[in-house]
């Protein structure tokens, strides 16, 4: 990318109608491995933390496990995934991997504890209609437990809009390379456009994101709506 003529520093709808599609080529890029990750990372997360739920000499660790795995700092994690995975250093699969790890340490305990929040009236009730364990988890327990996995949801989807701009320190395309770019053209001065902008859109795309999960939330727990308007 590269600044437009005469563009005043603060002029970020400027930048943006200079650069449309390198900047909605990005804004897409950012948008799928924040999300992908959140997805795959619920799905993994699912039954480890049913395993951890279920049998509580488990909980504790795996709840420590992948508290630690949440400490390792995200750039040295993006820098080791193509030895882990046998990738190249720019494929996106790293972040994907990456981020889906944090993911699952983050929601393994959310799913665990939001399990554990299900009334145990609700369980009994189940058992003796005859429910298997796993119609009792998939009909009751989980349908129960989704405010809390929607809330641990929420934070890891608005962490990983955010963890995915430190990939473009090791040149993975999405809104991060902005604030590069606008850094590259701060050669007389700041250059703020770009800046601003990969701020602005990263930002808007964690609101929308969030907001998603709660409509979600609200449509597959139409129960809860009915009790609120009590």
């Amino acid at each position: 990318m590269s600044s437009a003529a005469g563009s005043a520093p603060w002029d970020l709808f400027g930048y943006f109608a200079g650069h449309r599609a390198e900047v909605l080529d990005l804004l897409w890029a950012h948008t799928w491995l924040s999300v992908l990750p959140v997805v795959i990372g619920l799905l993994v997360a699912l039954p480890i933390g049913w395993l951890a739920r279920r049998y509580r000499w488990a909980y504790p660790p795996v709840v420590s496990v992948s508290g630690l795995l949440y400490t390792i700092p995200s750039l040295a994690l993006f820098v080791v995934m193509p030895t882990l995975l046998g990738t190249q250093i720019l494929d996106p699969l790293n972040v994907v991997a990456a981020l889906t790890l944090y993911t699952v340490a983050l929601l393994v305990r959310v799913v665990a504890d939001g399990l554990a929040a299900v009334p145990e009236d609700a369980v009994q009730a189940a058992t003796a209609m005859g429910f298997t364990r796993l119609q009792r988890l998939r009909t009751v327990e989980l349908p129960l437990a989704v405010p809390v996995i929607a809330a641990g949801l929420r934070v890891a989807m608005v962490a990983n809009v955010s963890l995915v701009a430190i990939a473009a320190t090791i040149g993975i395309p999405q809104l991060g390379q902005l604030f590069i770019t606008g850094f590259q053209l701060s050669v007389t001065g700041p250059y703020y456009p770009p800046i601003v902008l990969g701020i602005v859109l990263s930002v808007a795309l964690a609101l929308l994101l969030d907001r998603s999960i709660v409509l979600g939330a609200r449509l597959i727990t139409p129960w809860q709506r009915v009790s609120a308007a009590r």
